[in-house]
């Protein structure tokens, strides 16, 4: 079946997109207000896009009413936030800070989590986090009715236990975002697959 998005509703066609863009990861964003409160936010539109710099991307949408979600007018005042990464255990607290909050009110109350001080910026991170980043954005970049946030990871924070031989994270699961409304997955069924040569793959007959 060929479906064309432009005979689609926009939610149609958003289902399919997150319904078929799978598993994405999520980027729990701790941001900081002019008022002093910390948010805190889930977004499934993310991931790493460059190693030299040390590049992340996250896509914000607006609200119903076409404001800017306080995530987003946040890293556009103070150029910066933190990324956490979501496990099980925090999973709970994850969806509790999906919310529709006022700014006012910071989630990371709300959810029992607590904050941490960080190195480079002044947006603090969640103590309960396994792993996080802190980023400075580079440039923000309006697509639609999203913002791309490009933003550069100028530190990393990754608890001991994660960390084996030659910075290998082991142990670390995050869950991964599934399918609009609320479809979610762990990563904790995985296999290895050995990269291969040229020499090492089979010929094809004409």
């Amino acid at each position: 079946m060929q479906i064309d998005p432009a005979q689609h509703s926009k939610a149609d066609s958003y289902k399919l997109l997150t319904n078929l863009v799978v598993p994405r990861p999520i980027a729990w964003i701790t941001s900081l207000g002019t008022n002093g409160v910390v948010n805190l936010a889930p977004f499934s539109f993310f991931n790493a896009v460059g190693s030299e710099p040390l590049y992340i991307v996250v896509g914000i949408g607006r609200r119903d009413s076409g404001a800017p979600k306080d995530t987003a007018r946040n890293i556009a005042e103070r150029g910066e936030f933190v990324v956490h990464f979501v496990t099980e255990e925090l999973l709970g607290a994850m969806n509790i800070s999906a919310a529709d909050f006022p700014p006012d009110e910071s989630e990371v109350t709300a959810a029992g989590l607590h904050l941490a001080p960080s190195e480079r910026i002044a947006t603090p991170r969640l103590a309960e986090a396994p792993a996080s980043f802190e980023c400075r954005l580079f440039q923000s970049v309006p697509i639609g009715v999203n913002t791309l946030f490009i933003a550069q990871i100028v530190m990393f924070h990754v608890d001991d236990r994660l960390l084996g031989p030659r910075m290998h994270i082991e142990g670390f699961a995050p869950i991964g975002r599934l399918g609009s409304p609320s479809m979610y997955c762990r990563t904790t069924d995985r296999f290895d697959l050995q990269r291969l040569t040229r020499a090492q793959v089979p010929l094809t007959p004409a």
